[in-house]
């Protein structure tokens, strides 16, 4: 069975960490995914026979790894749903990117429109069709100008396709390993990792932070000396 790391878990949610490659749901590639592997798990730890409810609340990307939360119960489900509807739900990243930020702070507000056919997504002008209005706020936390790469921390404030890794390199800062949207560290894993996820608990109301911080290897090893 595949090792999972559970960061917090009570009757009504579990939190993970996500590690990078793994789908989060089933895809057409068949390959295990998380809802299968907490399944599974629960199963085991509880002796449950026959089919394990477990909500699936949010996505990551594929190559991208990082706490998510998934929901024991449908009420539980239903109670996260609606704060990721109402933006209640926060999710924060960290990431590696080509060069320097202009402002060692700021906010990225674009128009990305997504490519069905291609599944890559591009800035547009505010009121092309079917665009979708994206933001999110970063901060610096390392520059190192011997490799000319910089360690952000981003916070989402909507949550469209490819949102992070196509805002950033639409302003010549891609993510460091992006196959898709990025021009430097091809052929290595990409830089991008779910680090907070704020919440209110579905149940008892209690705000809840949770984090998972990249290995200080490969590219990750830049976060030497960061406090986190």
């Amino acid at each position: 069975m595949q090792k999972l790391n559970v960061i917090y878990e009570d009757n009504h949610i579990i939190v993970v960490e996500k590690p990078v490659n793994i789908p989060s749901q089933g895809d057409k590639t068949g390959d295990i995914d998380m809802l299968t592997i907490i399944k599974n798990y629960l199963k085991e730890k509880y002796n449950k026979p026959g089919n394990v409810y477990l909500g699936l609340i949010h996505r990551l990307d594929r190559p991208v790894g990082g706490v998510m939360v998934f929901a024991k119960t449908s009420k539980a489900a239903a109670r996260l749903s609606e704060q990721v509807r109402e933006k209640v739900f926060q999710k924060t990243y960290l990431v590696i990117v080509d060069g320097r930020m202009e402002s060692p702070k700021g906010e990225l507000k674009d128009y990305l429109l997504k490519n069905e056919k291609n599944n890559l997504s591009k800035v547009v002008k505010e009121g092309t069709k079917n665009a979708k209005l994206a933001i999110l706020d970063y901060e610096e936390l390392k520059y190192n100008p011997e490799i000319d790469l910089s360690v952000l921390k981003i916070n989402l404030h909507t949550g469209r396709h490819h949102q992070i890794r196509v805002q950033l390199s639409s302003r010549n800062h891609s993510i460091y390993g992006d196959q898709k949207y990025g021009t430097r560290g091809r052929g290595k894993q990409i830089a991008l990792w779910a680090y907070g996820l704020k919440i209110v608990h579905p149940i008892t109301k209690e705000e809840m932070f949770f984090k998972s911080v990249p290995e200080q290897i490969g590219s990750w090893k830049i976060l030497e000396g960061i406090e986190l």
